[in-house]
């Protein structure tokens, strides 16, 4: 279950077939993987060899796509950091996950600098620049698989429940947690949502977002599992993304809310110019009613949202269920198994709202290093999501909300999702987050945070007046609407209500 004789399979039998498409770069698979092997052999080289960490903290780029393939044919584990990372923070996860190698590029070497005296495993030499040849303490990525072969490295025996990488979560409800997957778990990527998203060897996949986001995995293993070609943007940018679109005939992408609303909302968008798409998949939060029903009419029949974690389960709803079932997220992947269970771990009917839990093949088989971890959030063979939501009579998931982004006001839950589906819908709202801020006498009240169309289009009070009578309940009523020109976001284009909430309590508050 070696996940890189993937690569070595196309590159026997469909060497000439369009692989990689990178900017202005092009690759067969023959092509590429002659440059994975390279980078392969080079690692073996600095004494890279089975479950050795490798830390890479990287752009969209050439680089990160060859490394992804080369540590499989090492046995090497691959350990994507965020560029956004910084100090204690950086410092945490390359000790954390034992990395013995760090792979960055000229624009973090102030970061990485600051804090390289207290990396505890990463030795003199071990620090590499994809593009600088010249930059004191650190080694060319160019000239070590310069003089390295481009044929396939010794082999290393593998199985499939090898690690093949560690994802960090992104710590919005403590310190960041090293997330494993095996080489089968991204196997079963390749198959499971190859079949979900009916790909095939004729595919032209395309990201838009960061590559260390781990939904980069969605489109690019079945990429490689069925042979298609898989585009990587440098950056997001909705013109761009609508160009490539076009010139590429590209039939796949997945994308975050944010950057499907950027898309809608571009200068050159025309549905005629993106009629290659057979799908055009949301991931990482809830797409906004007022943004699918868009979707559907200038886009029909190409549709799809996940619901998932990390750590391994996930929904879909299928282009073909959006019709009848446009507010929920689907039904478990195949192989999967999902309940809603109480605060007393109790089985709930269809209709009442309780914990998501799953189980099936796809699930980490845990955080690394990190057991007591482990065991609260995998119980039986059960994933737990801390994400609320309930089923209807067929079966469909529904999600409610994020459970840490719940609002406890006078002792009443209070769903966010709830308010952003009623604001949304306002002429002048182009996007929307709510969340708890901190009220004297309820606990906590509802904050509304809004971008705008069109600037100064609507004043905030109005906003406030204008949504505050459509609600349902008193308690949805929000205190306060707030407009800003963006939202703090992830490096994977999510946009983060922590940094949001954070201004509005002080460190001796503490939310329930």
């Amino acid at each position: 279950m070696n996940i890189s004789h993937l690569l070595n399979w196309h590159a026997r039998y469909r060497p000439n077939h369009l692989a990689i498409v990178f900017g202005d770069r092009r690759f067969t698979f023959a092509e590429f993987n002659r440059r994975v092997n390279r980078i392969a052999n080079a690692l073996s080289a600095e004494g890279i060899g089975k479950g050795d960490k490798i830390a890479t903290i990287l752009p969209n780029s050439l680089e990160q796509l060859e490394l992804y393939h080369a540590v499989a044919k090492t046995g090497a584990v691959i350990v994507p950091l965020s560029p956004m990372l910084r100090g204690t923070g950086l410092i945490r996860l390359i000790n954390d996950s034992d990395s013995e190698l760090v792979i960055t590029n000229r624009d973090f070497v102030r970061h990485l600098d600051r804090v390289r005296p207290e990396l505890e495993q990463v030795g003199a030499g071990r620090f590499v620049l994809i593009d600088s040849a010249e930059t004191p303490g650190y080694r060319y990525y160019h000239d070590l698989t310069a003089a390295a072969s481009d044929q396939n490295p010794p082999f290393v025996p593998i199985r499939g429940d090898d690690p093949y990488n560690i994802f960090y979560s992104s710590g919005t409800t403590g310190l960041p947690k090293g997330i494993v997957h095996t080489h089968a778990i991204r196997a079963g990527y390749g198959t499971l949502f190859g079949q979900a998203y009916r790909m095939t060897p004729e595919s032209v996949a395309l990201h838009a977002g960061s590559i260390v986001f781990n939904g980069s995995f969605l489109t690019l293993m079945p990429s490689m599992v069925l042979g298609g070609t898989f585009i990587l943007m440098k950056q997001f940018d909705a013109a761009e993304l609508i160009d490539i679109i076009e010139r590429e005939q590209v039939t796949h992408i997945k994308m975050v809310p944010s950057q499907i609303i950027a898309l809608l909302h571009a200068p050159n968008f025309d549905p005629a110019k993106l009629q290659s798409l057979e799908m055009l998949g949301s991931v990482g939060a809830p797409l906004h009613r007022e943004h699918k029903d868009e979707l559907a009419r200038v886009l029909p029949g190409r549709f799809y949202e996940l619901y998932g974690l990390t750590e391994g389960f996930m929904t879909i709803l299928d282009r073909d269920d959006f019709a009848r079932k446009p507010d929920s997220v689907g039904t478990p992947v195949r192989f999967y198994d999902m309940r809603i269970v109480g605060p007393h771990g109790d089985d709930l009917p269809p209709g009442e709202i309780g914990e998501i839990v799953g189980r099936g093949p796809l699930m980490t088989p845990g955080y690394y290093k990190r057991p007591d971890l482990t065991e609260k959030a995998i119980r039986d063979g059960w994933l737990y999501s801390g994400d609320l939501g309930y089923t209807d009579e067929d079966g469909f998931l529904y999600l409610v909300d994020r459970q840490k982004d719940m609002i406890i006001s006078g002792g009443v839950n209070v769903y966010p999702r709830d308010i952003e589906e009623i604001l949304i819908k306002h002429p002048a709202v182009r996007e929307v987050a709510v969340f708890g801020a901190p009220d004297d006498k309820w606990g906590e009240s509802p904050v509304a945070a809004v971008i705008l169309n069109e600037p100064e289009s609507v004043s905030a009070e109005d906003l406030r007046d204008w949504l505050n009578v459509r609600v349902e309940a008193r308690f949805q009523k929000v205190k306060e609407v707030v407009i800003l020109d963006d939202f703090p976001r992830s490096t994977a284009g999510k946009t983060l209500k922590r940094v949001m909430r954070e201004p509005y309590w002080s460190d001796q508050e503490r939310r329930i």
